[in-house]
């Protein structure tokens, strides 16, 4: 007796849902770039570093430090550091108001998560278009 191919055809089993499909709450991305930023952060610090011995060790050192962050990639390098800085030390706010219980409902929580993207980057323009303005003389502190 030949058996029915529909009864031992295993069931539609459910797809996951492709990354095209799929869209990220904002808070899931905040907190991925935190981490992110984080990393910035600490690979930063080198380029820091580089920059505070050369102060303290003389011209030789100091320059080849000035002429890489003179360069637009090294400039990309000191935006996106003090983009990283000021996203972390937002978001990290964000999280001590959460720590005293504060902001845990969704609508506020994305609500933050956007403020913190918009300020930080905000922020961030605002501070390098400063240096900016101050190395080439237009402000004077």
């Amino acid at each position: 007796m030949a058996e029915n191919p529909q009864a031992v055809s295993p069931r539609q089993r459910p797809v996951s849902p492709h990354l095209t499909i799929y869209r990220w709450p904002v808070t899931m991305a905040t907190s991925i770039t935190h981490r992110v930023t984080g990393v910035a952060l600490y690979l930063g610090m080198i380029f820091l570093t580089w920059w505070l011995m050369g102060l303290a060790s003389g011209p030789d050192v100091y320059q080849p430090f000035v002429r890489i962050a003179a360069s637009p990639l090294g400039q990309l390098a000191i935006f996106g550091f003090l983009w990283s800085l000021a996203y972390h030390f937002l978001n990290g706010i964000r999280h001590l108001a959460w720590d005293l219980g504060y902001g845990f409902a969704v609508p506020t929580a994305n609500r933050t998560a956007v403020l913190v993207i918009v300020v930080s980057v905000l922020l961030a323009v605002g501070l390098f278009a400063l240096g900016y303005e101050i190395q080439h003389g237009a402000v004077q502190l």
